[in-house]
């Protein structure tokens, strides 16, 4: 049993919006790093820890956490569709795992996951992969969110889980670090934003003329056309900062509310990172091998690529 930590932005203006100057190769450069980790750490199966941006995770069932005993991909930004090859076995006994220990999340035998769980497992293993994998959602923008502790003791009880498999686990964590697209809220919203965030389920042509609006949005904002919240760049390295440090008990005073003001409307995603950093923590201090960020303007958001490994590995 061993454990490795990936933690990968996600970001849908991805090969679709040139974030200007060398910025696009050095992100490829720090993703070939982290595959080159990957196939040397050779896992048996990855965890991975992501948000759903209100397309596979509704408020007809909207946990804190739930793993995914399987899954299908909804397709959404040219990620894949489909059922997935989620190892059900492990997934289970994770969920049974962290129950044990008093930690409360759900289990799903058909989590719909978009591309805030495959765009990282792809950025890795490839378009049409098919390496076991277990995906734990983190809900980032369903309000109200658990505070900030719940994550950390959530990342240490599956950590601790992990370590009683008897597989080499690689935990991947998928989130953007500061940035501010619009997020619909359900309370107080109109009745068809409202059902909306209960049951959405477009065609394929819907989805794609609403994902060509939002690049094109981006675009406009790269362009100098159309403004946009600044990222937060002092905000960023704080966070960075943490994870670098192993100093992860410092995240469960951070404020819900704070955490957007400086952060930014999906800054929450973050909470993937805080989870599978804390699940790394439990087999003891870590080194980072990997440790790349980038303040992209265009994309108005910080784009953060890190590995890491326990010291004693």
């Amino acid at each position: 049993m061993s454990l490795a930590l990936a933690a990968l932005s996600h970001a849908p203006s991805f090969g679709n919006v040139d974030p200007g100057g060398t910025i696009f190769a050095e992100i490829n450069e720090a993703l070939a790093e982290v595959r080159s980790f990957v196939e040397d750490f050779a896992p048996d199966v990855t965890v991975i820890f992501g948000p759903d941006h209100f397309n596979g995770v509704l408020y007809s069932m909207m946990p804190p956490f739930a793993i995914g005993a399987q899954a299908v991909g909804v397709g959404d930004y040219g990620t894949g569709e489909g059922p997935l090859p989620v190892d059900s076995e492990t997934a289970r006994e994770l969920h049974a795992l962290i129950l044990a220990q008093g930690i409360d999340i759900a289990r799903s035998e058909r989590l719909e996951v978009d591309h805030g769980v495959m765009q990282p497992l792809e950025f890795l293993y490839g378009s049409g992969f098919t390496n076991p994998f277990v995906p734990v959602f983190v809900n980032a923008i369903g309000k109200p969110l658990t505070p900030m502790a719940r994550i950390r003791l959530m990342g240490e009880a599956l950590g601790r889980a992990a370590q009683q498999l008897d597989k080499r686990v690689l935990l991947v964590a998928s989130g953007g670090l500061s940035h501010n697209p619009p997020i619909p809220e359900y309370d107080g919203s109109p009745e068809p934003v409202q059902q909306r965030l209960v049951s959405y389920s477009p065609s394929k042509e819907d989805r794609a003329a609403r994902e060509g609006k939002i690049i094109e949005g981006i675009q406009a904002i790269a362009d100098g056309l159309r403004s946009s919240a600044p990222l937060n760049e002092e905000w960023d390295q704080k966070l960075m900062k943490v994870f670098r440090s192993g100093a992860l008990t410092d995240v469960d005073g951070w404020d819900n509310d704070q955490f957007i003001a400086e952060g930014g409307s999906a800054a929450h995603e973050m909470r993937s990172w805080i989870a599978a950093y804390s699940a790394l923590s439990t087999a003891g201090d870590y080194s980072m091998v990997v440790d790349r960020y980038w303040p992209v303007k265009t994309w108005g958001a910080g784009f953060g690529i890190t590995a890491a490994i326990p010291r004693n590995a």
